[in-house]
């Protein structure tokens, strides 16, 4: 077999294609957007370059033909902090493990070339709301920009020495059937008859607005996660500027103490749901199509972005009452969105999983964050709890 690096237009098209021909017979798997894919590796895009590195290569076979890809990187920031673990990702592959080998052993390398002492994969050369995890329960259609596997990788990754790291629950619900667990009724009630909370959904006029309040959570809510840092104000609008184009103004909410934000429950049209119809492609014609599709209502999923609550305000009942605010709309006749599922949680935020479990959400899809360190003789551990 015979390892080609990713750097021509015809390894490049080799890359995003070898997927199409490998899941054509697989109902759910969705194609993902060309551009979303070479974005991550573009470093005029992929703000991760200023501080780490990538490559990617496809694996021939003895006749020619494409049998698999793989990516990997390093984060000369998060290599700072305890094991030094680089990344590898975009991994497909037939059900070969001697290709797969091949695949592991070339990221290894070159990972060790760059001071790695391990892979996490497969995970993302960026944010950890993209691309990561291996898929291996709930094999149904993928969330925009979530990975979807046949259920052989979890095998290959095993016999090549990679272990659970984390896992990632996928919670699910139908929206407007069921309501909340009492107990989360009753303190959602309590909070809502508070007069200083206050809950809005945002307004696009008012961006610049919202973008600040969710920075100010975000920095006090979520710093604390394990390879999370701070958000700067540049780095606030420019998410809600990308949102700005597919944003539902009435299934994004912010909670307020006294007029100062507190918690954010942000939510988005499941844009797989369209993209679907695109077959990787965003030209003119799939523009077309995008809009016909968003504009004939045709998603009925939304998906959980993401929610945060400032430390001082968990556990006093705001997560349910923020999640009560926007069922006026969500549960309502206007509103066309049948299905609810929320971005993953890693299994090392029990509290998180246990809002998730308190609004109705069951776990629908797991993927699993797995680890290999490349000296076997060191000790494992898996990825902290979050207290």
């Amino acid at each position: 077999m015979k390892l080609i690096e990713v750097k021509d237009k015809s390894s490049r098209k080799a890359f995003l294609e070898f997927p199409v021909k490998l899941y054509k017979q697989e109902r759910n798997w969705i194609r993902p957007l060309d551009k979303d894919i070479e974005s991550v590796f573009d470093p005029k895009q992929n703000k991760y370059f200023r501080h780490g590195d990538a490559i990617r290569w496809v694996l021939e076979d003895e006749s020619g033909e494409i049998v698999g890809r793989v990516a990997a990187f390093v984060d000369r920031k998060t290599m700072k902090k305890g094991v030094k673990a680089g990344g590898m990702g975009f991994f497909e592959c037939i059900d070969d493990e001697k290709a797969a080998h091949i695949l592991f052993d070339a990221c290894r390398q070159w990972l060790e070339k760059h001071d790695a002492e391990g892979m996490d994969g497969p995970i993302n050369f960026g944010d950890r709301d993209r691309w990561w995890g291996l898929l291996v329960d709930g094999y149904t259609e993928p969330n925009y920009c979530m990975p979807y596997h046949f259920p052989y990788y979890q095998q290959l990754f095993e016999n090549a020495g990679f272990q659970l790291y984390f896992k990632q629950y996928t919670y699910a619900r139908r929206t407007k059937e069921g309501g909340l667990l009492e107990k989360v009724q009753d303190k959602a009630d309590r909070i809502s008859r508070n007069p200083a909370y206050s809950f809005k959904h945002i307004e696009k006029k008012h961006l610049e607005r919202y973008g600040e309040d969710f920075r100010t959570i975000y920095n006090k809510a979520w710093v604390k996660h394990a390879g999370v840092g701070g958000m700067s104000k540049v780095q606030a609008m420019s998410t809600m500027n990308k949102l700005r184009p597919v944003l539902d103004e009435k299934i994004v909410w912010f909670a307020y103490f006294n007029d100062e934000p507190v918690g954010f429950f942000i939510n988005l049209p499941e844009l797989n749901q369209i993209f679907k119809h695109l077959n990787g492609k965003f030209d003119l014609w799939a523009k077309l199509k995008f809009l016909y599709h968003k504009w004939t209502g045709s998603c009925r999923k939304m998906f959980g972005v993401a929610f945060g609550i400032v430390p001082e305000h968990q556990g006093k009942g705001l997560e349910g009452a923020l999640v009560v605010a926007s069922t006026s709309y969500v549960w309502s006749k206007e509103s066309p969105y049948e299905d609810f599922e929320m971005n993953w949680i890693g299994d090392f935020n029990p509290k998180m999983m246990r809002v998730a479990e308190d609004v109705g959400g069951r776990i629908f899809k797991t993927h699993h964050t797995y680890r290999k360190l490349f000296d076997p003789t060191k000790p494992f551990a898996r990825a902290p709890i979050i207290e």
